[in-house]
């Protein structure tokens, strides 16, 4: 008896939870039930400044902060390269690719960039200057490492 009591508990808690789960994804789509398609959100700009982006965390990937509109990067070329290649970023000023973009998967480094590090947008994105559709509650470890120096300060 005990048994089945919590069986229908389980059950009842799961569909709780699949009702709750339903309600916060349609607060995305804020006028159209869930199993409509309502308009397209207009496309965000992207952001051309060419300034370095903060990165959030470490190995972060850098952001692309200019628009590639148009770039070629398949198998047969590289767009990102013209600017960002060992021999290209004296006349470019642009950053050269991180030394790791040269090893492959053994570790050995290689003369270009390896194939798995090729395709530059795999990784690296624009910036955009599209809101948020949540709140971001992310919190940068320096502040995290200032809070519990604060702490530690206060006693």
């Amino acid at each position: 008896m005990k048994r089945i009591v919590l069986i229908a508990a389980t059950c009842t808690g799961l569909l709780v939870t699949a009702a709750l789960a339903q309600t916060s994804v349609s607060t995305l789509r804020p006028t159209t039930p869930l199993a409509e398609n309502g308009p397209a959100a207009p496309m965000p700009n992207v952001v051309n400044s060419d300034l370095r982006q903060v990165r959030n965390y470490p190995e972060q990937p850098p952001l692309i902060p200019h628009k590639i509109d148009n770039y070629q990067i398949d198998k047969n070329a590289n767009k990102c390269l013209t600017c960002h290649s060992r021999t290209a970023v004296e006349d470019s000023q642009a950053p050269m690719v991180s030394i790791t973009h040269f090893m492959n998967r053994d570790n050995q480094f290689l003369a270009s960039v390896t194939p798995r590090r090729y395709f530059c947008n795999q990784c690296h994105v624009v910036q955009t200057d599209a809101k948020p559709l949540l709140e971001n509650e992310f919190v940068d470890v320096d502040d995290v490492l200032e809070y519990v120096k604060s702490k530690q300060e206060a006693k």
